[in-house]
């Protein structure tokens, strides 16, 4: 089923988070799990359609994502007034807080997912809204089989954000299309600014983005290729094994033809063995490789094989929180998800996830659908090959045709004395009714 037809108003955007809520005699809760320029957009969308609806009551945030939800520390978004929550939508980062938590698999530690029930009990919780990606939307899926199991059946509903790109089924994920809109420009501008260094200074420049297995950030700033020797020069995806003698020759090759080079590289690119050429010998709180300064290591091997000057840059936190420059496209979509995830929970489903259908190119034209959990837990979307140029370092045409509607139109906050005029809410947490509970 889908919930097409006409964007909500530019009134209101919402946040990415855990929220639980109350339906009627029962309430909604919503957890955080990593920020983007509009996680907020998204739990405006949920808090404002809930607050319209006759059937719900209050709606909680969980205070830094799921730990919160873990250690009672729910927020209270009835206290925050109306215009607060209609600021969610120009603000960036995560209202709520957030956090790098994984629960464990519920049939080898069944203790976080008790906790969970015992919250939602005490709580009168009826229905879990999980805004993420991949590890979130498993956890939404988890706690759903799980609550049914304890004979306290929560409504679960995920929905999708991660500037990754990589969830599966849905078209694009909110949060990538602001960080794609911010790295084509960044490599625009900064690719302007070398080339008009190149002749007596600088002669290459990476840039570093984000992008662990999948390279759809990276694939964004072949956006900003207007012209055949335009940067970016050359882009390094995970989905394509490093070759460090190939890449250094095509280094060398573009100075010689162009004047210099901008490189564009994913931080999770690997040998040909799977090594990460970035990888620090440590691990996140998912068990993932921590990664980190792929640009240092880049440009350490043109100097010493080389001896261009060189420079580098990591777009890091930048990229998903430049909020000033935002995709139109964007700010909808992470509203959209927001707001369809209450209409599904009203309708009486569970266990699944909206996702953003698109329907016709050129004009961009897309609808919500839906997708079980399920069908997106822990499943990473890729770039396809099709996507990539034929000799490893550019966009095809075909991903441009998908990339471009996802940065089109701007919608820039409101501005006093120079600044973006962002919102902070108020946080105030409900009185716990539970014993502490540690996270390990």
């Amino acid at each position: 089923s889908y919930y097409g037809g006409e964007l909500p108003s530019k009134a209101g955007l919402a946040a990415h988070c855990p929220v639980l809520a109350h339906f009627g005699e029962r309430d909604i809760g919503i957890p955080m799990d990593g920020v983007t320029a509009f996680i907020n957009a998204t739990a405006c969308g949920v808090i404002e359609t809930a607050r319209k609806s006759k059937r719900l009551g209050k709606v909680y945030a969980a205070k830094n994502g799921i730990i919160g939800a873990l250690r009672e520390e729910l927020i209270d978004t009835s206290k925050e007034s109306r215009s607060t929550i209609a600021g969610l939508r120009f603000t960036p980062a995560g209202a709520f807080g957030s956090c790098r938590y994984k629960l464990a698999n519920a049939e080898d530690n069944r203790r976080e997912y008790q906790r969970l029930i015992e919250v939602f009990k005490a709580d009168n919780f009826g229905y879990f809204f999980y805004n993420g990606g991949g590890d979130s939307q498993d956890t939404a899926n988890k706690v759903a089989e799980f609550s049914r199991d304890q004979d306290f059946p929560i409504t679960c509903i995920g929905i999708p954000k991660t500037v990754d790109n990589d969830l599966p089924v849905t078209d694009c994920c909110p949060g990538f299309g602001s960080v794609a809109k911010f790295v084509a420009i960044s490599t625009l501008e900064s690719g302007l600014d070398v080339a008009s260094m190149a002749e007596s200074s600088t002669k290459v420049f990476v840039l570093e983005v984000m992008g662990r297995h999948a390279g759809w950030i990276a694939a964004s700033s072949g956006l900003a290729k207007i012209e055949g020797n335009a940067a970016p020069h050359i882009i390094l995806f995970p989905e394509i094994k490093f070759d460090k003698k190939k890449f250094l020759a095509k280094v060398r090759e573009t100075v010689d033809r162009v004047g210099h080079c901008v490189v564009v590289a994913s931080e999770g690119i690997q040998y040909e063995d799977g090594t990460f050429v970035a990888d620090t010998g440590v691990n996140d709180a998912f068990g993932h490789s921590q990664l980190g300064g792929v640009a240092p290591v880049l440009v350490g091997q043109i100097k010493r094989e080389q001896g261009y000057k060189c420079h580098w840059s990591v777009a890091d936190y930048l990229q998903r929180s430049a909020r000033h420059i935002a995709s139109a496209t964007d700010v909808e979509q992470a509203y959209a998800v927001g707001k369809a995830a209450v209409e599904f929970a009203v309708q009486g489903k569970n266990a699944v996830m909206p996702i953003i259908v698109r329907i016709e190119q050129d004009p961009n034209r897309w609808e919500i659908g839906e997708v079980a959990l399920s069908e997106v837990a822990n499943v990473e979307r890729k770039m396809p090959l099709s996507f990539i140029s034929e000799d490893g370092y550019g966009i095809s045409s075909r991903c441009r045709r998908y990339l471009a509607p996802l940065i089109e139109g701007e919608d820039p906050p409101p501005f006093k004395d120079g600044l973006p005029a962002y919102i902070r809410t108020k946080n105030k947490l409900v009185k716990k009714k539970l014993p502490k509970f540690n996270v390990s």
